[in-house]
């Protein structure tokens, strides 16, 4: 055979011979270069600013220098004496609104994927409140629940009830807020159940109908069984948000009558607002971590029951 014959042809396959090394291939830089751009983002906004929102709590800072102050911010957060007060209504608030929106949320979600000829118009009307800006919300009904002038009072005298003073009754002010807190963000839990409830393959409906079940078996074996991913998410979506909420409590209340409405986030703001800044980012600081010492457990509880099902 002569050395030309010997040469494998251009093209052709060789078969590396028994107990030869294979060649080593790198691995390409190319798909993990496509994360460069998210990785930045996320290290300027989340990682960067949390660092340093750990490092000034421990320090007493202004716009312009800071001195090493330790824990005690920490400690002076934890002795303000409202505090107590604020961690009860921060979870009343969490629960309160998180439960509503997850019972109203299915119960909408229900009857907008029913055989209703608005149901279109019907799900722009109850996603609507979302779309509103949130101290709008607040200063709107602010109006609507004064007790002398406002409309739901006089809407209650028509048929003989003598309204409270919704906002500046110790005992409603909050449970105020909270029912106006479902009132815009049930939009998005409505939004989550649509889309679980229209996840659900018709064949499990046509079995109960099979089985001579009505509209009630159709609810309690299969809609609510398997739209528990959905129920899952409000309930995950709704707690954080409500540990959380700021926004709406300060328009509507700022923490009153006296601190009875206030929450965690309002005591911060309000150390803001007298200066302590340093002390205030503490108090970030322990929101944070009382917000995953909660979430995280539920999370894991809610995840559990998720695959069981």
């Amino acid at each position: 055979m002569t050395e030309q014959a010997a040469q494998p042809r251009q093209g052709s396959r060789v078969t590396p011979e028994p107990g030869a090394a294979r060649p080593v291939r790198r691995k390409s830089a190319y798909p993990y270069a496509l994360y460069l751009p998210a990785a930045v983002v996320y290290l300027v906004i989340f990682l960067v600013p949390t660092v340093m929102a750990f490092y000034f709590a421990l320090t007493r800072w202004t716009l312009f220098d800071s001195t090493f102050v330790g824990l005690d911010n920490f400690r002076d957060f934890l002795s303000e004496q409202n505090l107590r007060i604020g961690f009860v209504n921060t979870l009343f608030y969490a629960v309160v609104t998180s439960g509503l929106k997850v019972v109203l949320g299915l119960l909408l979600g229900v009857l907008l994927t029913s055989k209703l000829r608005l149901r279109g118009f019907l799900r722009s009307v109850v996603f609507f409140p979302v779309l509103v800006s949130t101290v709008a919300v607040g200063i709107t009904f602010s109006a609507l629940l004064r007790p002398d002038t406002g409309l739901v009072n006089k809407a209650l005298a028509l048929v003989g009830i003598d309204g409270p003073d919704w906002l500046g009754d110790a005992s409603t002010a909050l449970l105020s807020v909270a029912l106006v807190d479902v009132w815009k963000g049930v939009g998005i839990a409505t939004v989550i159940y649509i889309a679980g409830i229209l996840s659900i393959p018709r064949d499990y409906y046509q079995a109960v109908a099979v089985d001579g079940g009505g509209a009630w078996h159709r609810f309690r074996h299969v809609t609510l069984p398997l739209s528990w991913p959905a129920t899952y998410s409000v309930i995950i979506l709704s707690f954080i948000g409500g540990l959380r909420s700021f926004d709406l409590i300060w328009t509507m209340t700022r923490g009153g009558p006296g601190f009875t409405s206030d929450t965690i986030a309002s005591i911060i703001y309000k150390q803001y607002q007298a200066g302590f800044f340093g002390l205030s980012t503490a108090g970030n600081v322990l929101l944070f971590v009382v917000v995953t010492a909660i979430v995280v457990p539920l999370n894991y509880f809610l995840g559990k029951r998720q695959v069981a099902a």
